[in-house]
């Protein structure tokens, strides 16, 4: 009898087992879907905003190319996010503990590469953050420079197109004893915008980045997420062959 009971107990134990590899399983294959999912719009909400003409003109006329870099390592970072859930899946089907911390690793790599896109492009895009010195540095040299028919062209693109004047204000004409432009007003009141470019431009940047970063870090935190759960799939796989070899 004692026998008997033994082996009831070691199948009960291994049936709950099962069962309980079955949910991993499930879990990390549905995991993988909505990350291969977040991915594909990741890489598009970037590529798109990397090819919007209007921050084009921005970055160009004011020299601030850094704002790309976040964006680079975002769009590399996404490619390997959605490649990575074919491996999820693979390896869950195949039940290889080589492949399951191979997929740990893969998400692992996604994980740091999706914070470290993030912080790159939040360090250049955001209030507090070196753009606002650059592009205050880049407005003034424009300003004084607008004699100049491309300074000039360019301060205008600016300034009408955001609703800016100067770096910080029209008080940057005033001391440098220079004319107030047109498209320093407003075209209804004829008020001087209040604003400068420096901030106006920061906060059209960090209204952009602040979608793309919550979207990867909401991806990074999932792929960490499939990481521990590859490796407790391996470890149950492991714990079941022990069952197996028992029974």
């Amino acid at each position: 009898m004692t026998v008997v009971s033994a082996q009831n107990a070691l199948a009960k134990a291994a049936a709950k087992l099962e069962k309980h590899i079955n949910l991993l399983k499930y879990t990390i294959f549905c995991l993988s879907v909505v990350i291969f999912i977040m991915g594909i719009f990741l890489w598009g909400y970037v590529v798109y905003s990397r090819l919007d003409t209007t921050l084009q003109e921005w970055v160009d006329a004011l020299e601030i190319w850094q704002v790309y870099l976040g964006m680079y390592v975002l769009i590399f970072a996404s490619i390997v996010v959605i490649i990575a859930p074919f491996l999820s899946c693979f390896a869950v089907y195949q039940e290889l503990s080589q492949l399951l911390m191979a997929n740990a690793g893969v998400h692992l790599f996604s994980f740091f590469v999706l914070l470290l896109g993030s912080a790159v492009l939040l360090e250049n895009t955001t209030t507090g953050s070196g753009i606002v010195s650059e592009i205050r540095e880049s407005m003034m040299n424009l300003i004084m420079q607008s004699q100049n028919e491309y300074a000039s062209n360019t301060l205008n693109m600016i300034q009408e197109s955001i609703g800016c004047c100067g770096a910080d204000g029209p008080n940057d004409y005033l001391s440098l004893r220079k004319a107030l432009p047109t498209e320093c007003r407003d075209t209804v009141t004829g008020n001087a915008f209040f604003y400068g470019c420096a901030d106006e431009v920061t906060w059209f940047l960090e209204d952009k980045s602040r979608w793309t970063t919550n979207i990867a870090i909401s991806i990074a935190a999932l792929e960490m997420l499939i990481s521990v759960l590859s490796v407790i799939l391996v470890r149950a796989l492991q714990k079941e062959e022990k069952f197996n070899y028992n029974r």
